[in-house]
């Protein structure tokens, strides 16, 4: 039996990119993984794929085992072997267009300048995906794009990201219990 739900959180494979911005996708999808004892345990050619229950709802929580833009490799290798469409996908990732810690949940959407989602996109034929937004703002002067979303973080950028992933982790369990228009009325 198919899952009702795949929650796919973008990152960079690796310990050198662990704890950047860019992997605040991976971190979300540990936490929800974590508070529902969801192993990612399977690993796949493309993914590392857990598969569980929260609420009542069969799910599967993936990390791409690619890089953030070669995404759409692994998410579109995980709606062929779960043969679910792309409206039962949930891509969570960091956004430089929000403020740090700003949640945003939409149904559906654009690329919005991010690579991984535009591979996404690629990859499945269709912008018609749930996606939830986590702000990592923007970097400071004089800081390179690639280094504020790949580099180190401050004390307090790290308890804010640190915050946000929390509260993403509610936001993807209530789109999995409630629905994405609850959850967008809760968490946006």
């Amino acid at each position: 039996m198919p899952p009702e739900m795949i929650v796919v959180g973008l990152g960079n494979p690796g310990d050198r990119y662990r704890d950047t911005r860019h992997n605040i996708g991976f971190r979300c999808v540990d936490r929800v993984a974590g508070d529902h004892a969801i192993e990612l345990s399977r690993r796949q050619r493309r993914a590392l794929i857990g598969e569980g229950v929260i609420d009542g709802r069969r799910v599967v929580v993936a990390r791409p085992r690619t890089y953030v833009n070669r995404s759409g490799e692994a998410v579109a290798y995980l709606l062929t072997r779960y043969a679910v469409s792309p409206r039962q996908l949930l891509v969570v990732y960091d956004d430089m267009d929000l403020p740090l810690g700003k949640l945003r949940l939409r149904p559906t959407g654009s690329t919005g300048g991010h690579n991984g989602v535009k591979s996404i996109i690629d990859a499945v034929g269709t912008r018609e995906f749930p996606r939830l937004r986590i702000g990592i703002g923007r970097p400071a002067e004089g800081v390179d794009q690639v280094d504020h979303v790949l580099g180190t973080m401050s004390p307090d950028d790290r308890r804010e990201i640190d915050e946000a992933v929390e509260r993403a982790a509610d936001a993807v369990i209530s789109v999995i219990s409630e629905g994405i228009t609850v959850a967008m009325n809760r968490f946006n």
